[in-house]
């Protein structure tokens, strides 16, 4: 209680990986209403919103329409209402209570009953309290430093606009994330490295060293734009002790659309890895390896 109340509770957060749109940061997007803060939805194309919470819902059966879908918003939060009212014991549980409390002033647990209440009292803050908008929320949490999650092959547009306003006192940077060149196994990732390619001015990454080339010319390109941290996202660590030779053989039996076997792909994922660490070292950049253990027991 002494570390907490007396040091850090004043301390300022340096949030170095989250899913904030920096687009919404620099308009300073006013919310209509919780659903659009809690779960979001597809907005032009990019499916953005707390997956945790998404997953919490998931986790109880909820048709996926109430959750990332095009259900009206207060059924939509009905149903999170429900499936929080199972969560007791889970950190969900208590991070959903606490944002509503530190932000909302709302102390009465969320359920199905107590849903409308507080549905429409956070609603009247976030429509006409001045400090509820997304620069208000930063703010009111204290926050120094905003690591959003980036893509390699992101512009960064947003985060330039942020830069040159002097009115956000808050200082966003990008986080690089590139799992979509990692996961040589999952679908879509032969399309996206010819997005990758093109992000750095050529037609098509020939060779694995191209794609390994490419990425580090991106990395350099996010840490131009105040880049602290990079963020994986795996579905374990992998280590396969592969040369970058063996990994181009990977790479051109992939691209042949071949399958591949597990250690053709954890050898292509470990060089990337391995690669980017070095990078990460020579650019003072951490590396966040944020793996969530699934991994299918027939796959040895």
């Amino acid at each position: 209680k002494h570390l907490y109340h007396d040091y850090a509770n004043s301390m300022p957060l340096a949030d170095y990986h989250c899913h904030l749109n920096p687009q919404e940061i620099y308009e300073d997007r006013r919310f209509n209403n919780l659903v659009e803060v809690w779960l979001g939805g597809l907005t032009n194309g990019v499916l953005a919103g707390d997956h945790y919470k998404w997953r919490m819902m998931r986790s109880h059966g909820i048709e996926e329409d109430y959750i990332t879908g095009n259900k009206p918003p207060y059924e939509r939060f009905l149903k999170l209402a429900e499936a929080l009212e199972m969560a007791i014991g889970n950190p969900m549980y208590h991070w959903c209570h606490l944002e509503l409390q530190q932000f909302f002033g709302v102390t009465e647990p969320l359920t199905t009953e107590s849903a409308k209440r507080i549905w429409d009292h956070c609603n009247d803050l976030l429509r006409n309290d001045p400090d509820m908008t997304a620069r208000g929320l930063i703010r009111k949490a204290n926050v120094a430093f905003i690591g959003t999650t980036d893509d390699p092959i992101d512009s960064l547009e947003w985060h330039d606009k942020i830069a040159s306003d002097p009115t956000i006192d808050c200082i966003v940077g990008p986080s690089y994330r590139p799992d979509k060149a990692v996961n040589i196994h999952k679908a879509g990732w032969k399309e996206y490295l010819a997005q990758l390619a093109a992000s750095v001015g050529k037609e098509h990454l020939s060779t694995m060293q191209d794609v390994l080339d490419a990425l580090t010319e991106r990395l350099e390109f996010f840490h131009a734009h105040g880049c602290k941290a990079s963020d994986h996202g795996l579905d374990y660590v992998p280590f396969v002790n592969y040369t970058v030779e063996q990994a181009d053989a990977a790479y051109q039996k992939a691209l042949r659309g071949e399958k591949l076997t597990i250690e053709e792909i954890e050898g292509f994922q470990t060089v990337i890895l391995l690669t980017l660490g070095k990078a990460y070292h020579r650019l003072d950049i951490a590396m966040q390896l944020h793996y969530s253990c699934l991994r299918n027991n027939n796959q040895r």
